[in-house]
């Protein structure tokens, strides 16, 4: 029996290498048939970092289909734990520190949503007109932030932006966080790199995401982070959910 969700699910996904960097370590899925959405940046300055980053979202993408939430987030999390040990053998026989990525999952099953995350890969969630961050970041930035040493204006143009606490591949021990929450008709979700939301502010999402068909949406919060300067490989997935048996359509996120 498969987690089958309640809802039609309509996605789109785009990564772009930037203007500034040649090779784009980040990678994404997409599978709307299979409720199940991730992004992965690799770790920048470490050696290969799209290797981390492809290997993990190919490892996703293979997950089966389990029955309910907690069996579909246990099973993600022991994908993520074996990619983490790939990473590590692989760091091993390359001879260097660390191979590594950032990670963020979408699962769709029944009314509900999990996620997981280590890093600073974000989760969005557009929902009768407001956006707001449903991961947080583990990074050095977001630590300072929590202690009220940091403003969120200070935070976006810190040196230490860059440097994350957690990631795939960074240590023998690999600390996820999740969480779920339950779906409501017309919800929008928003997976991205850091290079989008370095570059783009959560007021142009909204907007992107408020007035963008969800299959241009991604499309274009990339070539607005790209107008921005595209210091970063920049990686946008961008997930609608409809119910067909909502007896009211919400027409706050109205269908385009």
């Amino acid at each position: 029996m498969n987690c089958a969700s309640q809802f039609r699910w309509t996605s789109s996904a785009r990564s772009d290498a930037g203007r500034v960097r040649e090779i784009n370590e980040d990678a994404c899925l997409d599978q709307p048939e299979s409720g199940r959405w991730a992004v992965a940046d690799g770790m920048g300055g470490h050696a290969v970092g799209d290797v981390a980053s492809r290997l993990v979202i190919d490892a996703l993408s293979r997950l089966a289909s389990p029955a309910g939430m907690s069996a579909t987030l246990a099973q993600t999390r022991a994908s993520l734990q074996a990619a983490n040990r790939q990473l590590r053998d692989e760091a091993m026989r390359r001879q260097v520190q660390r191979i590594g990525c950032t990670v963020v999952v979408l699962l769709a099953c029944d009314r509900f949503c999990g996620y997981l995350w280590a890093g600073d890969s974000r989760i969005y969630l557009l929902r009768e007109g407001a956006l707001r961050q449903l991961t947080r970041d583990h990074s050095q930035v977001e630590e300072l932030k929590l202690l009220g040493v940091l403003t969120e204006e200070e935070a976006r143009h810190h040196p230490a932006q860059h440097m994350i606490t957690r990631a795939v591949g960074a240590t023998d021990l690999l600390e996820l966080d999740d969480d779920a929450i339950e779906v409501a008709d017309g919800d929008i979700f928003l997976l991205c790199s850091d290079g989008l939301s370095n570059e783009v502010s959560d007021e142009e999402m909204l907007d992107v995401l408020t007035r963008a068909a969800c299959e241009r949406a991604s499309e274009d919060l990339v070539e607005l982070a790209l107008a921005r300067g595209g210091r970063d490989n920049i990686t946008a997935v961008v997930v609608r959910a409809e119910d067909p048996n909502a007896s009211e359509k919400t027409l706050l996120n109205p269908a385009p």
